[in-house]
């Protein structure tokens, strides 16, 4: 018998995505950014739609912040980074 151990180990990358989504992006409202700004970062980094960023622009501007994304640390950590490098205000927290 032969062994696949690269459908193997895809299986179990799968399964520890999976596991590993306990982390969020929070996005904090600032008096630097423009809500174009900020719509453009989430739907570029974040994957939003349209829809989805504005709404979550509206919630940081009225709210103080919005949790924009949600996944596993490996995944968030570049979208954190991208959207600082941009001028947001955006941290990763443990959900």
């Amino acid at each position: 018998m032969i062994l696949d151990t690269h459908t193997e180990q895809q299986e179990l990358v799968e399964v520890l995505t999976d596991v590993d989504t306990g982390f969020v992006i929070i996005l904090y409202n600032d008096d630097v950014n423009t809500f174009d700004h900020v719509i453009t970062c989430l739907i570029k980094y974040c994957k939003h739609t349209p829809e989805q960023a504005e709404q979550c622009a509206m919630l940081v501007h009225f709210k103080g912040k919005c949790a924009v994304k949600s996944g596993s640390e490996t995944e968030l950590v570049p979208i954190c980074s991208a959207l600082t490098d941009k001028g947001l205000s955006a941290v990763l927290e443990e959900a």
